[in-house]
């Protein structure tokens, strides 16, 4: 028996950290986010908030890079110690915002090792509504948090998920115009009812 590996994904401003925040909480899962906190994810969060550090066509090849280190540094040992893990983002988000620098085929290629998640939730809100709390936030906005970017990411994620259910990833597409605890409700009900689930309330 092995943890389970949950990942919840989304716009900017859809809410997912909120939600690995209570669902990590819940289950006494490891949190954890890419780009992570280690050597190449401190060096995507450099590149995200300053454009001319290095070109989004770099991006796709550090996140692929970064992504390996996390699941061998963190998420695997977790998994294999019968640790539940919950990722603020994994690679739905590179195909997604990658491939408006590169094209999906190769992408999906610098990801196509990776292990695919138990299950992935994925808050679907609509983009003047992120914008909306993306601005509310007041912070400094990185690279991908504009308008037209999110509106050019929404659709690029739309093609991304239809094409890994397909190949048979489990997705969840949930209403993130919900409230939070009803939104957070229906996550816990979607984790009841993965395989080795024990003794949630």
């Amino acid at each position: 028996m092995s943890g389970r590996f949950i990942v919840i994904e989304g716009l900017d401003g859809s809410g997912g950290t909120t939600q690995v925040r209570l669902l990590s909480q819940t289950l006494g899962a490891h949190a954890t986010r890419e780009p992570t906190d280690g050597p190449v994810g401190k060096l995507i969060r450099k590149a995200l908030g300053d454009p001319m550090f290095v070109g989004d066509g770099v991006l796709p090849y550090l996140f692929a890079a970064d992504r390996k280190d996390h699941l061998e540094r963190v998420i695997e040992p977790k998994l294999s110690g019968d640790v539940d893990v919950v990722s603020d983002r994994y690679y739905h988000s590179s195909l997604a915002y990658q491939s408006l620098a590169m094209p999906l085929d190769q992408v999906m290629s610098l990801n196509a090792d990776f292990r695919a998640p138990d299950l992935c939730i994925f808050l679907d809100l609509d983009v003047p509504s992120c914008m909306a709390r993306i601005e509310a936030r007041g912070l400094a906005r990185d690279r991908f948090e504009t308008k037209r970017q999110l509106e050019e990411i929404s659709a690029q994620y739309g093609a991304v998920l239809a094409m890994l259910k397909q190949r048979g990833d489990r997705i969840l597409m949930l209403d993130a115009a919900d409230s939070i605890p009803s939104i957070q409700k229906q996550i816990l009900a979607a984790v009841k009812g993965l395989p080795t689930v024990e003794g949630l309330k």
